[in-house]
């Protein structure tokens, strides 16, 4: 309102300069003028009066509107605010009748379980007295089945004991029998379908060598040449090989005689080239062993890499491969040391695709598995423990190390590649016509495995027939039953499983009969 009021003073203010500027135009112009400024006068008053009239009015109304809509939001909100406080106070008392059922509802339930407790209290005190009774008539009842009986519990016990034990015994070797039965039909089924799967898809060559090399020449004239003046070429050549030389009567032929088959060669070579040559003499012996051991030992590392490649086996170490090419110049038992790893390793692959696992490993642990009889260290270790303690050197896998250092039982099988190794080595070795066995250890063998059994309790006789493949126990009728038959043979097969070594299977039949004697006279 005091803005309105300022606004009508300025403009009366202004009306009243105008109205002086009027005056004093009309004391300098005419009378005519004079009338004219002073109507002009009266109709700027007039114009002026109206739109301070229109303006004051105009103002008031907005004023007014603005009053009203201020009060409109005063009561709305006063309005909201007394519904919420409304609110409040009814789920404050909601509350509170909710607060008073729920301790109302812990008392009930204190009171049930207070009875409970003292239910609870008044029949464990019945039990405890009809223990007490029952605990009273049981001793009572033990005296007199002990006075009844003439034993007291404790023999009682240990009779029972004794009759339990020796029908559980009885019932557990006919359990141990069935279960090995079962088991033997569900596994052997796929054990031989693998095995037998693995040695078809290999092919295995057959290979026997002696400890002696046969060259052969043309004549016998050339055999004066190679023992020269005195035998001084022939000695020579000895010491420069290290190989026995016997140039006997044998028509053009002269036989090289030594455990090393690298020796052997490196002398057929030599006496090869200087046969060939015509030159013989112990200074050009000496140039032409010495190259020819060059050429041996590149050859040895050719054949290592051409192997490796050909199983498909990849960063071997350097001295490792030159081993895997010695293998070739050596035997065991009459197979070729390299052909058997081969055969190994291929079979060891296959198998581990088979049972789908690591074939690559595979193949590696059953090549390296016999590295240690081509180690030129002196060692008195087993060849398998000096093999695992080279490719150890050689930084190896340690399941492959394992499974070299465990292939013949030296040592724990800690990897599942280990096992595979050790069948394969023994089909290997072990499938017709791989290798020769000595007279001497095929017997002693023999007489292991019938010493063995005679070993246990019961046992009359016992034969080892069938090259050793089957052993054959006569027992006692009266000592041993039918039973303890069954578990004799099986205790022998165990005991011959860990004990001893052998290719293939021995099977154990335990005989046991019995003979009834009389004489008519």
């Amino acid at each position: 309102m005091q803005e309105y009021l300022l606004m009508i003073v300025g403009i009366l203010g202004g009306l009243a300069g105008g109205f002086f500027i009027g005056q004093s135009l009309l004391k300098k112009s005419s009378r005519n003028q004079e009338e004219e400024a002073i109507r002009k006068a009266d109709i700027i008053l007039r114009d002026a009066k109206s739109n301070a009239d229109s303006i004051k009015r105009d103002r008031q109304l907005e004023a007014k509107e603005y009053f009203l809509k201020l009060k409109s939001e005063f009561e709305e909100n006063s309005s909201n605010k007394k519904n919420i406080i409304l609110q409040n106070e009814q789920k404050v008392r909601t509350l509170q009748q909710q607060a008073a059922q729920l301790m109302e509802k812990n008392k009930r339930e204190e009171t049930e379980l207070q009875q409970e407790k003292n239910k609870v209290a008044s029949h464990l005190e019945v039990a405890t007295k009809r223990q007490e009774e029952a605990e009273k008539q049981l001793k009572q009842t033990i005296g007199q089945l002990e006075r009844i009986a003439g034993l007291s519990a404790e023999e009682a016990k240990e009779q029972l004991l004794d009759a339990l034990k020796a029908e559980a015994e009885a019932k557990a070797s006919s359990f141990v029998k069935q279960s090995i039965e079962e088991a033997k039909l569900s596994a052997t089924k796929e054990a031989k379908k693998i095995v037998i799967q693995t040695i078809q898809r290999t092919a295995a060559e057959q290979a026997i060598e002696n400890c002696v090399s046969v060259f052969h020449i043309e004549s016998d004239e050339i055999k004066g040449k190679i023992i020269g003046r005195e035998g001084r070429n022939i000695r020579a050549l000895e010491a420069a090989t290290g190989a026995e030389i016997i140039v006997d009567d044998t028509p053009e032929a002269i036989v090289i005689s030594s455990f090393d088959p690298v020796r052997r060669e490196v002398t057929r070579l030599s006496l090869h080239r200087l046969v060939t040559d015509g030159r013989i003499h112990p200074a050009r012996i000496e140039e032409v062993v010495n190259k020819t051991r060059k050429e041996i030992d590149n050859e040895i590392i050719e054949i290592g890499e051409r192997t490796v490649l050909d199983l498909g086996i990849h960063g071997l170490h350097p001295e490792l491969i030159k081993m895997v090419g010695r293998m070739r110049f050596r035997s065991s038992y009459g197979q070729n040391l390299l052909q058997h790893s081969r055969e190994v390793a291929k079979m060891c692959g296959t198998m581990a695709a088979e049972m789908g696992m690591k074939v690559k490993l595979a193949k590696r642990a059953g090549l390296l598995h016999d590295i240690g009889k081509v180690s030129q260290e002196e060692s008195e270790l087993p060849h398998a423990i000096l093999g695992m303690e080279l490719a150890k050197k050689y930084k190896e896998n340690p399941e492959v190390c394992n499974a070299i250092g465990a292939h013949h039982d030296e040592i724990e099988m800690t990897s599942l590649i280990s096992p595979i190794i050790q069948v394969c080595d023994a089909i290997s070795g072990s499938r017709p016509g791989a290798r020769r066995e000595m007279m001497d250890s095929y017997t002693q063998r023999l007489r292991d495995l019938e010493e063995l059994a005679l070993d246990f309790k019961g046992v009359e006789k016992c034969y080892a027939i069938q090259a050793g493949r089957e052993l054959r126990v006569i027992v006692d009728a009266e000592n041993v039953n039918d039973d303890t038959a069954s578990m004799l043979s099986f205790n022998i097969s165990q005991k011959i499983e860990k004990e001893m070594q052998y290719p293939g299977q021995i099977k154990v039949t335990v005989i046991r009969e019995m003979r009834a004697v009389a004489y008519a006279k």
